[in-house]
């Protein structure tokens, strides 16, 4: 099996993960989280979203929190933004990356942005180019690149176009989307391969929800066709909002942990990793459905129990 020898975890968890949680998360808590996620040695981590706090209260702090965060040489601090008034937003608190966001299929973007995939491109050129000419990378992330919970199958060449559209716009790297974790690995090798021919290499990265459980086994045929940036969320924060109970994002924990197991490096620690998985679950309130994290508790509860009757 050919396999990249490194592989870039791109962290999602203080935005994605967050932005669907019922209990208000203070801005404190955000901030040691994050500088707890930099301490694990992830290297580039989405921190926050510039949206208005009527459609996202829970990241009504945004500025607070990217002025908050220390920064550390190496590591590369992101957020979303869906307008040139989050670019202007995100640019005054000191921000040097920004995400855009979009949907490969008409019915999604229209629910998800108010506005047809047309429309949110010539958006896009409200802030893509307005960002490039400050000295800001942008990012974009493409959703329902393999299925769309109201229209079913997404055309590959959908897909494929809209990412060459993205690129020549100025996004360094597109982000090839699995919003409700229907993606099974046949479909990731065919997308994925089409994409490629279009796009370089450096400029696709994948992000998998593990609604049915596929989410590693589409993050190893994503690495077999030479795919080296993955998005994930620590803990496997953030529910998917189609399929009340089910997981949502893939739990970086999980992702660091095979990856680990395979010899394939990522320079997180993974133990520093669960420290901070342990950290978001005490304040959001509830289990997070990481495996790696249940099964590591799992044996430290066993030891615990093992020591008190010995």
């Amino acid at each position: 099996m050919k396999l990249p020898k490194r592989i870039t975890v791109y962290e999602v968890g203080p935005r994605d993960g967050l932005q669907n949680e019922a209990r208000q998360v203070p801005t404190a808590d955000k901030i040691s989280f994050i500088h707890a996620l930099i301490d694990s040695g992830l290297s580039r981590i989405e921190i926050t979203s510039f949206v208005s706090p009527k459609w996202i209260p829970q990241l009504a702090d945004s500025a607070e929190v990217a002025r908050g965060v220390h920064r550390k040489e190496g590591v590369t601090l992101s957020c979303l933004v869906p307008n040139r008034r989050g670019l202007d937003a995100a640019l005054a608190a000191g921000m040097r990356e920004v995400a855009v966001f979009l949907s490969a299929s008409e019915t999604h973007n229209k629910k998800n942005v108010n506005k047809t995939i047309a429309d949110t491109m010539r958006a896009f050129e409200e802030v893509i180019a307005p960002a490039r000419a400050a000295g800001v990378a942008v990012r974009a992330y493409l959703s329902t690149a393999f299925g769309c919970p109201y229209e079913g199958d997404v055309d590959p060449a959908v897909v494929v176009s809209m990412c060459r559209e993205l690129r020549a716009m100025g996004v360094y790297q597109v982000s090839v989307s699995d919003t409700i974790g229907v993606a099974n690995p046949a479909q990731v090798e065919d997308v994925l391969s089409r994409v490629l021919e279009e796009v370089p290499l450096d400029a696709v990265a994948v992000h998998f929800h593990d609604t049915q459980g596929t989410a590693l086994a589409n993050c190893v045929t994503a690495m077999q066709l030479g795919v080296t940036t993955i998005d994930s969320s620590v803990g496997g924060l953030g529910g998917c909002p189609y399929a009340p109970g089910a997981a949502g994002n893939l739990a970086t924990d999980d992702l660091v942990a095979m990856l680990s197991s395979m010899g394939i490096e990522t320079g997180i620690n993974l133990d520093k990793l669960v420290l901070a998985s342990r950290q978001a679950a005490s304040f959001v309130g509830h289990d997070l459905p990481s495996k790696y994290l249940k099964a590591h508790l799992g044996k430290q509860a066993r030891a615990r129990r093992r020591a008190e009757n010995s």
